[in-house]
C-alpha cells in the first residue's frame, strides 16, 4: 500500500540531526554535544503549578487559542520583553514552536509560492513548506557571518516570494541579527505582499545584546514564534506562542483548531506561571550558557578553527579544517573519540563543510569533548 501513499510524505527524509542521534545511541559512553536540549530542569515552582492544576481538575479542553489568562500572560511577557504590543485575540498557545509555524505556513501558502530561508539552517522548516505546497530557497549566507540580511535576501527575492523567515538567535550558528540589521529587512519588505515568519524561540538566550524582534518596525507582516521550551526549560511541556495580526491569526486559528483542538490544560498552567512569577527565569541559565560559550569559544579558536561566535543559542558551527565530508568527519570523531557533534549537511545542503555542536551540556562534558575534538583534528 506504499504506492497510495502522499508523495510528498513518502519523498521526505529523516532529519539528519535526528538521523545522527539514533547512530549515536548504538554507542556507550559517548560525549553528546549533538542534541540542542537545555541541560536545566524545568523551574520547581513551574512544575508545582502544573501538579496544583492536575489536583484541581483543569484537566479538560481550554480554548481553541488557549486559556485568556495564558494569553494575556503571553502578551504582557513580549511587551515587557520586546516591546511587542499584542492583545488576547492576537495570540494562540500551540503545541510547541514547530505547530505554530506548522500552522503557520499552512495557511500563508498557496501552492508554487517561495519561501526564502537562510542556509545552513535547522532542518524542520522545508519538510513544512513543501507539505505546504511551497518552494524553499536557500539563501546562501556562509559568506556573510551566517546573517539573512536584506542585502542577501534582495539577490533571492521573485515575484513569487510570498515569506521569508528569519531564525534568530539561529540554529544551528547562534548568531542573530542586530536592531539595524532588522531595520534594513523592514524596510525592504515593507508594503510587500511578503510575510515574515520571525521564529525566536531562542530570544531568551543572547548574550551580548538583548533581543530585538522585526516585529516592532513590520507588525503586519510578521508572524512571530516563540514558546517556553529554551527559555524555561520546558522542551516536554510543548507549549509554543504564536503571534500575529488579528486578521490573519483567526484564519491560522482553524488550521490549529482541526489539528490540535488546543494546547494541554497542564502544560497551559505551567505556562502561565513561567509566563508572570518565572518571567526572568531564563537569566541564570542564560548566564551559565555565555560562560560555556566563551570557553567553547577560545578552544575552538586555539586549535586554529575560525568559528563565527554565537551571540545567542547555544551552538556553534563549525568549519570542518581536513577536508572530511560532514557525516564521515562526524562518524569518525564518534567512533575514534567517542564524541558526538552533528554533520553539517543535516542543516542543507550548505551545511556541508561544518559540524555543529551544542554547549547545552555541563562543562565537564565540554572540556571532554573539545579534548576528543582536538585529539582528533591533531591526527
Amino acid at each position: 500500500m506504499e504506492s497510495f501513499l502522499n508523495e510528498q510524505v513518502t519523498s521526505l527524509q529523516i532529519s539528519g540531526i535526528r538521523k545522527f542521534f539514533n547512530l549515536v545511541s548504538e554507542y556507550d559512553d559517548v560525549i553528546s554535544l549533538t542534541i540542542g536540549v537545555p541541560d536545566f530542569p524545568t523551574p520547581e515552582h513551574v512544575k508545582e503549578a502544573a501538579i496544583q492544576a492536575i489536583h484541581n481538575n483543569i484537566t479538560t479542553y481550554t480554548h481553541n487559542a488557549g486559556r485568556l489568562d495564558v494569553r494575556r500572560a503571553a502578551c504582557a511577557y513580549v511587551q515587557k520583553k520586546y516591546n511587542l504590543a499584542y492583545q488576547d485575540d492576537e495570540v494562540i498557545v500551540t503545541v510547541g514552536a514547530s505547530e505554530a509555524i506548522d500552522i503557520s505556513l499552512r495557511t500563508i501558502l498557496q501552492p508554487g509560492d517561495e519561501v526564502i530561508l537562510p542556509g545552513p539552517v535547522y532542518p524542520g522548516y522545508e519538510p513544512l513548506i513543501t507539505l505546504s505546497g511551497g518552494k524553499p530557497v536557500h539563501a546562501d549566507v556562509r559568506q556573510n557571518g551566517f546573517k539573512l540580511t536584506a542585502e542577501v535576501i534582495q539577490t533571492y527575492l521573485s515575484d513569487k516570494t510570498k515569506c521569508i523567515i528569519l531564525p534568530y538567535p539561529s540554529n544551528p550558528t547562534g548568531v542573530s541579527l542586530s536592531e539595524e540589521e532588522l531595520q534594513d529587512i523592514a524596510n525592504l519588505l515593507k508594503g510587500k505582499n511578503i510575510w515574515v515568519l520571525a521564529d525566536e524561540i531562542y530570544s531568551e538566550l543572547t548574550y551580548d545584546r538583548k533581543h530585538v524582534s522585526i516585529a516592532e518596525f513590520i507588525k503586519e507582516q510578521t508572524l512571530v514564534i516563540n514558546g517556553l521550551s529554551k527559555s524555561h526549560a520546558m522542551t516536554g511541556w510543548r507549549i509554543g506562542l504564536l503571534f500575529g495580526p488579528k486578521d490573519t491569526t483567526q484564519h491560522i486559528l482553524k488550521v490549529h483548531q482541526y489539528g490540535v483542538s488546543c494546547a494541554t490544560s497542564i502544560s497551559q498552567m505551567a505556562a502561565l506561571e513561567a509566563l508572570t512569577e518565572g518571567i526572568d527565569d531564563a537569566l541564570p541559565m542564560r548566564d551559565e550558557y555565555k560562560k560555556r560559550r566563551d570557553y567553547c569559544h577560545n578552544e575552538l579558536l586555539s586549535m586554529g578553527l575560525n568559528v563565527v561566535q554565537p551571540d545567542g543559542a547555544f551552538y556553534f558551527l563549525v568549519p570542518i579544517p581536513n577536508g572530511e565530508p560532514s557525516f564521515q568527519f562526524a562518524t569518525n570523531l564518534l567512533q575514534q573519540q567517542k564524541v558526538a557533534v552533528v554533520p553539517g549537511d543535516a542543516f542543507s545542503d550548505l551545511g556541508e563543510g561544518y559540524f555543529r555542536m551544542s554547549y547545552a551540556c555541563s562543562m565537564e562534558q565540554l572540556e571532554k569533548g573539545l579534548n576528543g575534538i582536538r585529539k582528533y583534528l591533531s591526527k
